[in-house]
């Protein structure tokens, strides 16, 4: 008797294979889900090459010509991503043009990345903690913004260890990213620090020009997919300039990130 049961069960379950390898690509999906449960979702996600919002549609609706079309919209959708940039502010905290520009970044919903001159902290405390709510990457720029490739190593290391410092005494996280004033980065020295630098590829020279139009002008000419923008957030004229650029790329269809974001990805 128990051998045929076990025929039968080797019979029904051979079928049940064969089907199965025989059927569309829906019923396959919504069978292994139900057979194997919700967890089954993203191994049959990837087994069937399909994303996992996809597979869930697949399970709720029969894999009809339309649901079909309606699914290859979505990867397609998905695929194309939005071009993304970076805003990046040196030289902060400044007490009176950090925080409108915090203000002005928060309505618009964007994240930006600050990069800190250590002596600027002192008495700017509420601001760092602000940057730190909003969400904004919070990086080094050096105690005094001194030229590190002009300075000993160890001068150099102590630049920007003490610095790290006072963000963290003021964060309670240290920062992993280091802007080097002027570009000037000695060689290996991420090394000794344990920080990455991080360089620009768009410099609207915002401190130097102090005009609106020029540096909206440089941002509309050299900013594409990928840029890296360097300003600075103690002149208003920047502040103003930048949340022009930042509605201009948005509605040109950019998304603003943090600068790490485009080192590691």
């Amino acid at each position: 008797m128990n051998i045929i049961k076990r025929i039968l069960i080797f019979a029904l379950s051979s079928c049940i294979i064969l089907s199965l390898f025989l059927s569309d690509t829906g019923r396959r999906t919504r069978f292994l889900t139900t057979l194997a449960g919700p967890g089954m979702l993203s191994l049959v996600s990837q087994s069937l090459n399909i994303p996992p919002q996809n597979t869930a549609l697949l399970l709720k609706n029969p894999a009809t010509p339309s649901s079909t079309s309606k699914i290859k919209d979505i990867t397609t959708i998905s695929a194309k991503e939005s071009p993304r940039i970076a805003l990046t502010f040196d030289d902060g905290p400044n007490a009176t043009y950090t925080p409108l520009l915090l203000d002005g970044l928060r309505e618009r919903n964007i994240h930006a990345s600050f990069f800190l001159v250590g002596e600027n902290i002192e008495g700017n405390e509420g601001i760092l903690q602000q940057m730190q709510k909003d969400g904004h990457l919070i990086g080094n720029h050096t105690w005094d913004h001194v030229q590190l490739d002009k300075i000993s190593v160890p001068k150099a290391r102590l630049e920007i260890e003490k610095t790290n410092n006072r963000i963290y005494e003021v964060t309670g996280t240290y920062p992993s990213y280091v802007r080097p004033p002027f570009g000037a980065w000695i060689k290996d020295m991420e090394l000794s620090v344990t920080m990455l630098p991080v360089f620009w590829d768009v410099d609207t020279l915002d401190w130097k020009s102090k005009s609106i139009p020029s540096i909206l002008s440089i941002a509309e000419k050299e900013v594409h997919d990928g840029s890296i923008i360097l300003m600075h957030d103690g002149y208003q004229t920047s502040v103003d300039a930048a949340l022009q650029i930042a509605d201009i790329f948005t509605r040109k269809g950019y998304t603003f990130v943090t600068a790490d974001q485009l080192l590691v990805t």
